[in-house]
């Protein structure tokens, strides 16, 4: 198996690079309701052949989530997220053991097991609002923790959201919350950021951030955007079908490498690394012939 750009060995060197190379991060559902593709990989053997396959196809990261965060969810028990995370973790560990592995939840517990399974990175939609023992966790593991905005709860986001200034409102949040993290003994540099790309926002509100990204990228922290298959990318292509949404998803991770992304968190790893590696070139000016 091709070996990933980032290992957990390299992946602290990689946060703390101020010119590092924008990462992909492939999304692994591994629940039954997921807005794209929910129940292809509930099955444990699945969702590490899939993860094998994210690898092989230049995902420096996969995120592992139990729980879905689609518009209108509801929360999953902890205990439950746990069944059906750790041993598709430790699948993964086992067979690719140079793997980056982020666990995606808003419960400590649920990181926790995870961080013991062999995960890596903490990935949390709350920016750890939901569960007061996360900050904690992540600063006494030392591990890395993406925080993300988001208006309300998965279940409440898309009532009506609004905004005096979508962006400004977005990078004070996540200032705060930065703040906050380091304030709980997190270290700066294990410090990431998320925009929330549809996580209570409208359409409008998206596109406002995508184009004003650099202004979250500025804040100083590594920027995760998700956009990948998402219903405002849909309704502007008229695709309806989330696993058609290839060439929109495709032309928003072009843009947000080339405004400041840090890492891009897609479904189609494949073609959406190669979008990765050849807006990095054109920013570059230069090709190094490396094609990871």
């Amino acid at each position: 198996m091709q070996a990933p750009f980032l290992t957990p060995a390299t992946f602290a060197d990689w946060l703390a690079d101020p010119h590092r190379r924008p990462a992909v991060m492939g999304v692994l559902n591994v629940t039954p309701d997921s807005f794209s593709d929910g129940g292809r990989f509930a099955d444990a053997a699945a969702a590490v052949a899939a993860a094998a396959a994210m690898v092989e196809a230049g995902a420096d990261v996969i995120d592992i989530g139990g729980e879905s965060t689609r518009p209108g969810s509801q929360p999953v028990p902890a205990a439950e997220q746990i069944r059906r995370v750790v041993p598709v973790v430790e699948g993964i560990r086992a067979k690719a053991p140079d793997a980056t592995l982020s666990i995606d939840t808003t419960r400590a517990a649920v990181a926790e097991a995870a961080l013991d399974a062999g995960a890596t990175l903490l990935n949390d939609v709350s920016a750890g609002r939901d569960d007061a023992d996360m900050l904690p966790l992540a600063a006494r593991r030392g591990c890395p923790i993406v925080l993300m905005h988001m208006l309300g709860t998965p279940a409440t986001m898309q009532a009506a959201p609004a905004y005096d200034d979508v962006t400004a409102e977005v990078a004070a949040f996540l200032s705060d919350r930065a703040a906050a993290a380091v304030a709980a003994g997190v270290s700066r540099t294990n410090v990431l950021l998320d925009p929330g790309i549809g996580f209570g926002k409208t359409i409008d509100h998206n596109l406002e951030l995508l184009r004003r990204l650099r202004e979250l990228a500025d804040l100083g922290y590594p920027l995760v955007v998700g956009t990948s298959r998402k219903k405002f990318v849909g309704v502007i292509t008229d695709e309806p079908e989330p696993s058609r949404r290839v060439f929109g998803t495709a032309a928003t991770v072009a843009w947000s490498v080339a405004n400041g992304a840090a890492m891009v968190r897609v479904h189609d790893v494949g073609p959406m690394a190669q979008v990765v590696r050849m807006t990095r070139a054109v920013i570059a000016g230069r090709w190094t012939g490396a094609a990871r």
